[in-house]
């Protein structure tokens, strides 16, 4: 099994229209978070088939599909890691496997935010367990990567699905600042999250911090409260 057959089904399955369409989705123009991405317009679900049939592939071959100068096949290569990370039994395969994907982070491959967003949920879980977890989320907050730092807010929905929202809360005041569209979006997109678990700790969020934020992540953080009260936190900004 290779990653140049899990390839080569890749390209069979590719479609020029498509491809057009996601250039200008993923925003690949020079000048936009996207540059230089190439799309072959393989739709994800198809993604996902092929990786399943190649989801015992050896970290040095799935090497090769993340590494990659198309998104679809790098898009196929992380999410083969994801199912072997839902299958790896023990600590040492996790870790293995987390730490594998992390330098994927820092190699720069993870480099949309459909990437990110597919993958960074799952291999968060490896984190919950572990004492120096939020030094990892903060340096990755801190990182002048836009990636990274999208990284450092998806990796705490793991936490999120265990309830576990102190940790959102600090990655997201970290990025209070930050300007970026898709930071704003991810951040809001977190504290709506964590509103669904425990609204009391949101609004508490929301009232020192909500004249703090972009109001692009304000939407995102209200959307699912009460019309009144989705109006009463916008019209303080």
């Amino acid at each position: 099994m290779r990653a140049s057959n899990a390839i080569n089904e890749l390209k069979k399955k590719s479609n020029k229209s498509q491809a057009i369409l996601a250039q200008r989705f993923f925003k690949t123009a020079k000048g936009e978070y996207g540059y230089g991405d190439v799309f072959i317009g393989v739709r994800v679900p198809v993604i996902r088939q092929i990786a399943r049939k190649y989801q015992l592939l050896s970290l040095s071959e799935i090497e090769k599909l993340t590494s990659s100068k198309l998104h679809e096949v790098r898009l196929c290569g992380l999410v083969i890691i994801t199912m072997q990370y839902k299958r790896a039994k023990g600590e040492a395969a996790q870790k293995r496997l987390f730490d594998f994907y992390l330098k994927q982070i820092k190699k720069g491959r993870v480099n949309n935010w459909d990437l990110v967003d597919v993958t960074a949920p799952i291999m968060g879980g490896y984190l919950i367990p572990r004492s120096d977890s939020m030094q990892l989320l903060k340096k990755l907050a801190k990182s002048k990567d836009l990636w990274q730092r999208r990284s450092a807010i998806l990796f705490t929905f793991a936490y999120i699905r265990k309830r576990e929202l102190k940790p959102t809360i600090t990655i997201v005041k970290m990025l209070l600042d930050d300007k970026h569209d898709l930071i704003q979006k991810a951040s809001g997109w977190a504290l709506r999250e964590v509103g669904k678990k425990n609204t009391s700790l949101l609004r508490s969020f929301l009232k020192d911090n909500s004249h703090k934020m972009g109001r692009t992540s304000l939407r995102y953080a209200i959307e699912k409260l009460p019309k009144a009260e989705r109006k009463k936190w916008l019209d303080l900004k």
